[in-house]
Order: structure tokens, then C-alpha cells, then sequence
């Protein structure tokens, strides 16, 4: 596929543009509410504790009601492991890139270089691009994402110190028993008792088959997750002006590091691995993995920073600018791995 081919089409893709500018539009009218009066830009706690209760329990429950395929999981391994690798060496690098910020800075701005718009952003990209092997790509490689924002990111915005009453808080809660309960049963879902759906076996707790009535409810609660977080975020933005928002340096800096350096570390350290015959994968999962991993910020942390107090305002700030930047980024990064 030619380069300008390529471009047109994701410049053209209504999933992809759907997502950029609802995310843009939504931020905006948040702030237009605050600045209106006709919210208070207080409610973007409360929206934090809604998102965070109710609709990310949904959204990691639901995101594993998929059929589980052995042979492409088995061809999928690599990508696993990469999922787990990048956000470990994240995990280690990122707070270097904020050394000289204040300690309130470096934590909400390590956990938004860290963990990405995976669900949100890169999912539709995903699947526009790459089709169905991109999305159970891209459903493979968010796996340790999803375990890790849940568990690790939810202990640092939440100031949780690693001791036994704290990780039994961390494990109670209602995100994480979603998304290890939503895991197992993909996992181990061929293992359950089953029962005939259309014809079909079907495990009793893939809920989407058997009890689509509890399905629904669940998936409209997981749909209000971005939207909300992205309200949220323009309810916090009001309270400051648009034009000094632009001129923040740390949001602009975080901003270039998400959506520019951390693809570019992914795309080389798959392709030096590959070329020392480790951990091979495919042009598709490649693709998927430095996509994922180039989207804006992720609004679960968005909602952490809102509900725990951590620099909400520069949280919402970095939203807004990574949002906008991911839109000449993302197209990008996509022709360069196409000439690869």
C-alpha cells in the first residue's frame, strides 16, 4: 500500500476520526460547562469516583467476553510477553524523564507515559488499519496493560504502600475483581460448563452469549468511561486559561514523550530484538504494539488523578495536548512502519 494511500485512509476512517475528535470536542465542552457556570467544575470528582466505581469495573469485565482462540493466542505469545516488557521497562525509565519536576509531577506524569488510550483510541485504529488480526493482536497485547494500570497504577495514584492491608484494599477492589474475573473466564472459558447458545457451546459465564441482559446494561456503563473522563477533564481545564494551558512546558514535553518517543522505543526495541532472532513478531503485531503504545493518555488514569488529587489540572492539560499532537503522530508512525 502506497504512503498517501495509507494516509488517506486513516485520515478518512470515520472510527478513527470519531475518536480524535470526540475526544477534542468533548474536552472543549467540559470547559465550556465550567466556564458557563452551568456545572461546577467541582464535579469532575465526583465523575473520577463514577468512572472509576461503576463504568472501568464494566469496561474490564466486557473487554473479555471474546471467543478465545488456542492457535492464534499460541501465535500470539510474543506479543504477550512485549506487552508485559514494554510497560516493565516503562515502568523503570519513565520517572528519568521528569527527574528535575517537583515529586506532586512525577508520579501522575509517569503513570500517563506508562499506560496509553489502548481501549479507546487504539482499538478502533487497530481494527481499521489491520482488521480482525489486529484487533485479538491488540486484545492480547492490552492484557498485561489492563493487569497493570488496575494494580500498579491504581497503588501509585492512590498513594498504597505495598503492605498486606493495603494490597488486600488493592485486590478488593471493584476494578481489579472485574478485570482478573473478565481475564480467567477468557482465559479458561473452553473449561467451564457450557450450554448450547444458537447451536453453539458456550460457556455459561460469557455473560455476551448467556445472559445478554446483564451484557447490555454492563457495555452502556463501559461506553460512558471516555466520555466521562474526557468531561471531566474540560470541567478541571475550565478553571484555568486555554492559552496558559498551551504554553505549559511539562504538558508539551510529557505530550512529545508519549506520543513521539515511547512508539519510537517500542518500534526499536522490537526491531533489535527481531534482529537478534528473539522474540519475533510479526509486520501486524508490530504495528499494533508501537500503535498502542503512541495513544494519548489513558482516561482511567485521567480518573485516578481527578479522584486521588494528583495534579488533576496537569492530568487534563496532558489529555487535551497528547490528544491533539496523536493526530499528526499516529498517521505518521503508521507510514513509517509501512517503509520498514
Amino acid at each position: 500500500m502506497k504512503e498517501q494511500e495509507i494516509l488517506l485512509k486513516i485520515l478518512t476512517d470515520r472510527e478513527i476520526i470519531g475518536v480524535i475528535s470526540s475526544s477534542i470536542l468533548i474536552i472543549l465542552f467540559g470547559i465550556y460547562l465550567g466556564r458557563k457556570n452551568l456545572i461546577s467544575n467541582k464535579a469532575s470528582e465526583i465523575l473520577g469516583d463514577l468512572i472509576l466505581s461503576v463504568s472501568v469495573p464494566a469496561l474490564s469485565f466486557n473487554a473479555f467476553m471474546k471467543d478465545f482462540n488456542k492457535n492464534l493466542f499460541q501465535n500470539s505469545i510474543n506479543i504477550l510477553i512485549w506487552g508485559f516488557l514494554i510497560h516493565f521497562i516503562l515502568i523503570f525509565i519513565s520517572k528519568y524523564f521528569y527527574k528535575d519536576l517537583s515529586k506532586e509531577k512525577i508520579t501522575p506524569l509517569e503513570m500517563m507515559t506508562i499506560f496509553s488510550g489502548v481501549t479507546v483510541f487504539g482499538i478502533p485504529i487497530v481494527q481499521a488499519i489491520y482488521g480482525d488480526i489486529g484487533i485479538i493482536y491488540a486484545s492480547v497485547f492490552s492484557i498485561p496493560y489492563r493487569i497493570l494500570i488496575y494494580s500498579y497504577g491504581f497503588m501509585k495514584m492512590s498513594d498504597m504502600k505495598m503492605d498486606r492491608e493495603n494490597m488486600k484494599k488493592i485486590f478488593i477492589n471493584p476494578v481489579i475483581i472485574a478485570t482478573f474475573l473478565g481475564l480467567v473466564i477468557w482465559l479458561f472459558q473452553n473449561y467451564l460448563p457450557q450450554i448450547s447458545v444458537g447451536g453453539k457451546d458456550v460457556a455459561i459465564l460469557r455473560i455476551d452469549k448467556t445472559a445478554y441482559w446483564l451484557y447490555k446494561p454492563l457495555a452502556y456503563l463501559s461506553s460512558l468511561c471516555s466520555p466521562l473522563a474526557w468531561l471531566a477533564a474540560g470541567l478541571k481545564l475550565s478553571e484555568v486559561s486555554i492559552r496558559k494551558s498551551l504554553k505549559d512546558k511539562v504538558s508539551w514535553r510529557y505530550s512529545i514523550t508519549k506520543t513521539i518517543f515511547v512508539p519510537l522505543l517500542t518500534i526499536v526495541l522490537v526491531l533489535l530484538t527481531m534482529r537478534m532472532d528473539i522474540l519475533e513478531v510479526s509486520d501486524v503485531g508490530i504495528g499494533v504494539m508501537t500503535i498502542m503504545m503512541g495513544t494519548p493518555t489513558a482516561s482511567v488514569i485521567i480518573a485516578y488523578a481527578l479522584k486521588y488529587n494528583k495534579e488533576p489540572l496537569l492530568a487534563s492539560n496532558c489529555s487535551l495536548l497528547s490528544t491533539t499532537l496523536s493526530i499528526l503522530t499516529i498517521p505518521f508512525f503508521i507510514i513509517i512502519l509501512q517503509l520498514i
